[in-house]
């Protein structure tokens, strides 16, 4: 069955990309790396029993997130077919919706919804239409880590154009929803000597 797809970005990371992008970013260092990440965030939360990831991937994130967040429901929406059946063999994840974050229906809310390493990917004209599910679908948090620039402006990726873009995520989506309020920033840095990651800038936001 084809699938047709609102971008050109979509069709990307649902196809033989995305495939390949699954065996690049698996490893025990990232998930290190994760897990150090994510205690600094979820320590600056209260009672998070709910999780939501757009964009999860093989679910490197939720597998840091899991012992973390013991308690917790995991659910993921994730593009890519191949890793949407990964993020399913999961025990600790309780449901993946395999489809275009574009495309998704918020029917429930969860107390922590974010993005690690996807907005940068999206066509930046879809960019309030997300924005908007994300704050529609958060009980209370929200998180972006993405790449940040004050502006606007594409990156070439992997021999790619159109396909990465930076800029102020969490600035945009607060500017659009003012009830989202500052909680925390930071920055990922990729020579870090214990966790090294992209030089990923995040923000944690709480609804008002």
């Amino acid at each position: 069955m084809t699938t047709t797809y609102k971008t050109e970005q979509e069709a990307f990371w649902a196809g033989q990309f995305g495939n390949d992008y699954i065996a690049r970013n698996q490893s025990e260092q990232l998930l290190a790396g994760n897990l150090a990440f994510f205690s600094k965030v979820i320590a600056k939360t209260v009672k998070v029993g709910s999780v939501l990831e757009m964009g999860a991937n093989v679910g490197m994130n939720l597998r840091a997130l899991s012992p973390l967040l013991p308690t917790a429901s995991l659910h993921a929406i994730e593009i890519n077919e191949q890793a949407a059946n990964v993020l399913r063999s999961l025990p600790f994840v309780s449901s993946v919706m395999n489809g275009s974050m574009l495309d998704y229906v918020v029917k429930e809310q969860f107390d922590f919804v974010f993005t690690k390493g996807v907005l940068i990917h999206l066509a930046p004209e879809m960019l309030p239409m997300v924005y908007d599910k994300m704050v529609e679908a958060s009980a209370r948090y929200v998180m972006v880590a993405e790449y940040y620039n004050p502006s606007p402006m594409e990156i070439p990726y992997r021999g790619h154009s159109n396909k990465m873009f930076k800029r102020d995520f969490a600035g945009e989506l607060m500017a659009r929803h003012p009830n989202m309020q500052l909680i925390d920033y930071g920055f990922l840095y990729r020579n870090d000597p214990n966790w090294p990651q992209d030089d990923i800038t995040w923000f944690l936001m709480e609804k008002h």
